[in-house]
């Protein structure tokens, strides 16, 4: 499979440029995608749908971005990485412009090792923001029933202890890290990078070489570059693929980078346990909780991302301010 040769600065351009798109467009359906997974004893919400519009009701339209700051933020180095690191691992093991599908593989796979070292702090941070809404709904309101229950008057004084407490501050992504800094070091933003790892490396196998073969499918001259529909329909064709193929692995590391569960909800002390206790106590469908919603962030987001880097949004970008 021939290679277009392309500068690595116009590589980081695209993929940033692409992942601030991409990001924007999906990132309520992220949210609902972790909040489902999050789920345990208490369903709080039936399904994506259910999810969003319950957030639009308790925390306004600009709820369902919460955390959209920390990805918006780090997802350009993120995306830069794995867009860029795969293009030069499949320069590299490119033999007189053909690639073999282990090249491929082995490319995909690098891709995905790199980019972890972003990845893992940015989902840490993330996920904290986008669950926190869903702990809040967990919480008991009290009714104002209960003000008017028999008994003996209510203290002009001392209210009850109901009356006198307030809704807990809420988190920001500078908090999380200052308090993840001081309490655990480093490693507490990397908390969960080994199944990060898990996902992320298999994720890239599979995308990227799915998406290369799509990209050139019917197509006589493999060197020229794709036309802007067959790189989205491949982007997003790979995305849907690869990301339902992965869930399982979302979920654990969704499930162990969550810091603050809700009433009855487990803990875990790592990979293996959080898959013994999931599979235990909620059977093997929990392992598929917000496959749908995967599927409908990464299609669009690597459809907008692999659209945006066939353009050559970053050679033009180079061009404009050589």
């Amino acid at each position: 499979m021939g290679e277009n040769k392309v500068s690595l600065p116009a590589k980081l351009i695209n993929g940033g440029v692409a992942g601030l798109v991409g990001v924007t467009c999906v990132f309520p359906i992220d949210l609902a995608k972790t909040r489902l997974q999050n789920q345990q004893g208490v369903q709080v919400y039936k399904g994506m749908l259910d999810c969003l519009a319950k957030t639009v009701r308790s925390e306004g339209y600009f709820g369902c971005y919460r955390g959209a700051a920390v990805n918006l933020t780090l997802v350009t180095p993120e995306k830069a990485i794995k867009l860029a690191a795969n293009d030069v691992f499949r320069q590299k093991l490119s033999k007189d412009g053909y690639l073999p599908l282990w090249g491929e593989v082995l490319a995909g796979c690098g891709a995905g090792t790199c980019q972890v070292v972003v990845t893992t702090p940015m989902e840490m941070l993330k996920i904290q923001l986008q669950d926190a809404g869903r702990i809040a709904a967990q919480r008991p309101v009290p009714a104002p029933a209960q003000a008017a229950a028999p008994g003996p008057a209510p203290s002009l004084v001392a209210p009850p202890p109901q009356a006198q407490s307030t809704p807990p501050p809420r988190a920001s992504a500078t908090g999380i890290t200052v308090k993840l800094l001081k309490t655990r070091g480093l490693a507490g933003l990397y908390r969960g990078a080994g199944a990060t790892l898990m996902r992320d490396v298999p994720f890239s196998m599979i995308y990227f070489p799915l998406f290369a073969n799509l990209n050139t499918l019917g197509r006589s001259d493999v060197q020229a570059k794709a036309p802007f529909w067959q790189s989205f329909v491949a982007g997003c064709s790979a995305g849907s693929v690869a990301a339902v193929a992965v869930t399982p692995l979302d979920v654990i590391k969704t499930r162990l980078q969550t810091l603050q569960k809700g009433e009855g909800e487990d803990t875990y002390r790592g990979i293996l346990d959080c898959t013994r206790r999931i599979m235990s106590r909620e059977g093997p469908s929990a392992f598929l909780k917000g496959a749908t919603c995967r599927a409908l962030v990464i299609a669009p987001l690597f459809g907008i991302a692999q659209g945006v880097y066939f353009l050559g949004v970053g050679e033009m970008m180079l061009d404009l301010l050589g």
